[in-house]
């Protein structure tokens, strides 16, 4: 199995084990760690679709829900109660970060063991169990 070693600016070694299953076990020193979960913007976007009969895509929602306009000094979607709507979707977690590194997310390629990208985490007894795209 293919193996690389991660020391973090704290000296705390992490490895990462591409697996037979395609993931990659990573193992090392997450007592410190911080996880991230994905926006879910179903909701706001419905009631987004709702209020103006839609016309754009779920894709579209996202940027305009964010969007700011300098001009004006203000938000394009000036009622923020579609911002307010938007939550965590925390049956996927895809962002890890341990305390000094090495911080992986979604998109990020793990380049020393497959040319695949990050597409989520699972937290397992040894660490994590990366899951590739």
């Amino acid at each position: 199995m293919k193996t690389h070693t991660i020391t973090n600016r704290y000296g705390d070694e992490f490895t990462l084990t591409l697996q037979e299953d395609g993931t990659i076990l990573w193992e090392g020193n997450f007592e410190h760690c911080r996880f991230g979960n994905p926006n879910d913007y179903t909701r706001a976007f419905l009631e987004y679709t709702k209020d103006t009969g839609g016309g754009i895509s779920l894709e579209q929602f996202r940027d305009l829900v964010y969007a700011y306009d300098d001009v004006k000094d203000s938000y394009v979607l000036e009622d923020r109660k579609y911002a307010e709507l938007i939550t965590s979707n925390t049956a996927i977690i895809n962002m890890v970060d341990p305390s000094g590194g090495p911080y992986l997310t979604t998109d990020m390629k793990v380049e020393q063991l497959s040319p695949k990208k990050v597409d989520r985490f699972e937290s397992v007894d040894k660490g994590w169990k990366i899951y590739l795209k």
